[in-house]
């Protein structure tokens, strides 16, 4: 029999339990696990490299590059402590071959790289610490010199690169940011229950760890069962209390007894990845778990969201991958829905039964919710989340780990129809919903229903970001509409 979790050893482990994976540029990633037992990820390691040299004729012959240095150093400082989980390494000035080769023997210890370009006549020492393959950030500010131009000459060519032609250093800071995605990739574990749903890439879990550098950790049903079953009953209770039965707008169809079970479920998922030391968690709910008796996950994904950490439904893993990815690079939780179109309002709606209350960013202000049941079926709770009308969205999925899918829209309203469908939803206005309609699934996704249907939707436009990213990262982007 599993030993019962007391009421002060759920305390301790969910203590620090807030903003997990929250990585937008303004915080730290906090790791859920400052607290014991659940190690913090290392710090990613970003070279950089000034290139350049006084006496060009850009930016003008008298140039000081020890003064320009001086500033940037005094700013990359600023950024590091600011970021929280960035180590800058490195700092060269580099102005011949042999100086860019000393960096490039280096690099093998760095997770990314960031030159700046200081001076004309820098082509091809830029090229040169480009070529050797690192996930690399240019920063040329006007002025600087021309060799801007080649940089996306390079980028097209497949080079892991992004140029930031900019004079705004917090052009910059958004594009260093980027570089920590596949560093805390590498350092994340993913708990599985129940087969793997979505393409077939993303459905092995070694093709995830040699693409991605995530480890998919397998967790049996009945684990699930013997974890449900340890949690302190009072404990529970005050866990819906806590978290939906008192903040809720209302409580609609479920029984407080309903909720409990849920906050059960959210308390042992909740364990499991602390036990696993695990950043997000997917479950194939629908006909893969025992529903009468753990009760359904919707209420514990949405709060795993909230905290940072990442819950998905349906072992959907192209959707938890996306998740990922979009927590490390922006601080946002995702809101995994089953689409549809209104063409007559030039609209995509999104609908589902679970979802993030802090769509923000984890530990951010909650949106009104009400308690609800499962919509297909009428049984256990799930959350009808109110989001904000006028709110700009990005709507993705990374589809065979090779490609991210990706639109844009706003919230316009929050959709009405006849209490059809899912819990929570929103109606989205894109570009051209007669296009996307027909570009659903850019033609790199299988037939199968939840595969092709599923999407993740962030607040924020996310589409500057997602292209540089993807650049770094080697992945294609397609535009669905």
């Amino acid at each position: 029999m599993s030993k019962s979790i007391s009421r002060r050893e759920f305390l301790g482990t969910a203590a620090a339990g807030g903003a997990v994976l929250a990585g937008g540029l303004g915080g730290r990633v906090l790791m859920a696990a400052d607290r014991e037992g659940w190690p913090r990820m290392q710090p990613v390691k970003i070279h950089k490299v000034y290139v350049g040299s006084g006496g060009q004729a850009w930016p003008k012959p008298e140039f000081d590059v020890k003064a320009e240095v001086a500033r940037f150093e005094k700013h990359l400082e600023a950024l590091q402590g600011r970021l929280g989980d960035v180590e800058f390494v490195g700092g060269e000035v580099v102005h011949s071959a042999a100086q860019a080769d000393k960096v490039i023997a280096r690099l093998p210890e760095a997770d990314g790289v960031l030159m700046i370009h200081l001076s004309l006549g820098t082509g091809g020492l830029l090229a040169r610490i480009v070529n050797a393959g690192k996930p690399t950030v240019v920063f040329s500010q006007p002025f600087s010199g021309h060799e801007w131009m080649y940089v996306p000459q390079w980028r097209k060519a497949g080079k892991k690169v992004v140029l930031v032609a900019a004079s705004d250093y917090a052009d910059m800071d958004a594009a260093v940011a980027l570089l920590r995605v596949p560093a805390r990739l590498r350092h994340t574990r993913l708990l599985l229950v129940g087969g793997a749903a979505g393409t077939g890439a993303a459905r092995s879990a070694k093709k995830v760890k040699e693409l991605l550098g995530v480890e998919v950790v397998p967790v049996s049903v009945q684990q699930v069962v013997e974890a449900h079953k340890a949690v302190d009953a009072k404990v529970a209770e005050a866990e819906a209390e806590r978290s939906w039965i008192r903040p809720a707008k209302k409580v609609v169809e479920p029984t407080k007894a309903e909720i409990v079970k849920s906050a059960r479920m959210y308390l042992a998922m909740r364990k499991l990845l602390a036990d696993r030391k695990a950043q997000a968690i997917t479950i194939r709910c629908l006909g893969g778990i025992p529903i009468g008796t753990l009760g359904y996950p919707c209420l514990g994904f949405s709060k795993l969201c909230d905290e940072g950490l990442v819950g998905a439904c349906e072992a959907d893993m192209d959707s938890t991958l996306t998740m990922l990815i979009f927590a490390y690079a922006f601080g946002t939780p995702g809101f995994i829905s089953d689409p549809l179109f209104d063409t007559s309002k030039n609209a995509l709606i999104h609908a589902h039964c679970t979802a993030p209350t802090r769509m923000d960013a984890p530990g951010g202000k909650r949106a009104p919710f009400l308690v609800r049941t499962h919509r297909d079926d009428n049984r256990g709770a799930s959350l009808e989340v109110q989001m904000r009308v006028g709110q700009p969205v990005t709507c993705a999925k990374l589809a065979n780990l090779t490609t991210m899918l990706i639109s844009t829209g706003k919230i316009t309203e929050i959709t009405d129809f006849d209490d059809r469908g899912c819990r929570t939803q929103i109606t989205t206005e894109v570009r051209d919903a007669h296009k996307m309609l027909a570009n659903w699934g850019g033609g790199v996704l299988p037939n199968d229903m939840m595969t092709l249907l599923h999407r993740v939707v962030f607040y924020g436009d996310h589409l500057r970001g997602v292209k540089d990213l993807a650049a770094l990262m080697g992945l294609k982007v397609v535009e669905e509409g």
